[in-house]
């Protein structure tokens, strides 16, 4: 009988497991697809030191047990070898008929991760505080805003995911909710007071004036800029005081101007409207230049405000406007106002819309929210004093 296998502690060696002249222990094991591989580590046991100058890491049984537990459950060990980077282009390579804004979208998180240390990781490497960690970076580091973050996360996310149904992974480590680990800067205390302020700077002034009926409209309705910019004169309904919704105009990188359905099913819908919003499509029509030749898109025709071509605006000309208007704005006062942009002027009036108390089912119709999750998120920004607030009001009620 041959004599059993030592470390250099005299621990008995199991099989697989060795010991090298430097101390260092490995693992020899056939993975999922009969190929012989290696691990190791500098410690047997996880009560054993690490030795001096050496990063820290799971011990060799420690990684034993997780190979047995992914081989015994049919998971891929090592996640396939894929990087965060290479699990991205997969997922978006297996999106079919995405419109044209969403794989401009998915092309920004491709690019963005080429650059970022994170997109090199491979995936079984990714815990659930290193996914936080890297969200918490991109915003107080980078300057990445709320809305942005969002939208990476919301590639990586299901990304990951897919490497769950694929036994790539046990866990998705981008499973948890946003607004508890990032700010969402989006909108601040003293929103209401900044929209006044902005709404009342744009009407004074001799040259953004002509947008002010517009982004009053936009800061009061919740619309989508997509959605409004779709908007015909034909779908403003005066008689029962709402703005029919059932498409948006977007603009392709190669120019093409399509008409699409909202973002989601329960993007139809009728959005309400208040006198003050209805004189502002009064004057808006009323204003609104007569071309040589009406545009047409896919059929629909008498859309709200037109370019120097003659051709319907689209989202980036409401967003450089807006743009123009802050930095003006910011030149002449001290207190300086934000970045706004037209998906703040949505997430502005959703916000509103929560603080003043309006029921959640509502304003998820409104606004046109496939998940009323997203419409919930809307109620964590708040402090001690809407608490408070809202438990005197309730008492007194």
């Amino acid at each position: 009988m041959s004599e059993k296998r030592r470390d250099n502690r005299n621990r008995i060696l199991r099989e697989g497991e060795y010991q090298r002249k430097d101390g260092r222990y490995r693992f020899r094991y056939i993975d999922e697809d009969g190929k012989e591989k290696n691990v190791y580590s500098w410690r047997l046991d996880k009560n054993d030191p690490m030795p001096k100058g050496k990063k820290r890491e799971p011990s060799l049984r420690e990684k034993e047990k997780q190979i047995e537990a992914d081989l015994f459950d049919r998971i891929v060990t090592n996640g396939g070898n894929y990087t965060v980077l290479e699990l991205v282009e997969k997922y978006v390579s297996l999106k079919t008929g995405v419109r044209h804004n969403t794989v401009a979208g998915y092309k920004t998180v491709i690019n963005m991760l080429k650059k970022e240390s994170f997109g090199n990781l491979r995936i079984d490497k990714v815990r659930l505080s290193d996914a936080k960690a890297w969200l918490i970076k991109l915003q107080q580091i980078d300057g990445r805003g709320y809305s942005s973050i969002h939208s990476i996360r919301g590639v990586l996310r299901p990304a990951f995911q897919m490497a769950v149904d694929d036994d790539l992974l046990r866990k998705n480590p981008f499973e948890f909710e946003l607004a508890s680990v990032i700010v969402n800067d989006s909108v601040t205390r003293e929103a209401r007071k900044q929209q006044r302020d902005l709404l009342k700077f744009i009407q004074e002034d001799k040259h953004f004036s002509r947008y002010y009926d517009a982004i009053y409209i936009l800061f009061h309705t919740g619309l989508r800029i997509s959605e409004f910019c779709g908007l015909t004169v034909s779908e403003i309904e005066y008689g029962e005081m709402r703005i029919k919704v059932d498409h948006q105009l977007q603009r392709t990188a190669q120019m093409q101007y399509v008409i699409e359905e909202p973002k989601t099913d329960k993007g139809i819908r009728y959005v309400p409207m208040t006198e003050a919003v209805a004189a502002c499509f009064r004057r808006i029509i009323a204003n609104r230049k007569t071309p040589k030749v009406e545009p047409m898109v896919e059929g629909y025709a008498g859309f709200l405000f037109l370019d120097k071509n003659d051709m319907p605006m689209v989202a980036l000309h409401w967003e450089k406007y807006l743009e123009h208007i802050i930095q003006k704005y910011n030149k002449i006062y001290r207190i300086q106002m934000p970045k706004v942009t037209p998906h703040v002027c949505r997430h502005t009036f959703c916000s509103n819309m929560a603080k003043s108390g309006m029921n959640p089912k509502t304003l998820q119709y409104i606004m046109g929210h496939a998940d009323i999750s997203v419409t919930l998120n809307t109620y964590t920004h708040v402090n001690f004093d809407d608490a408070k607030e809202e438990v005197y009001r309730i008492a007194n009620s």
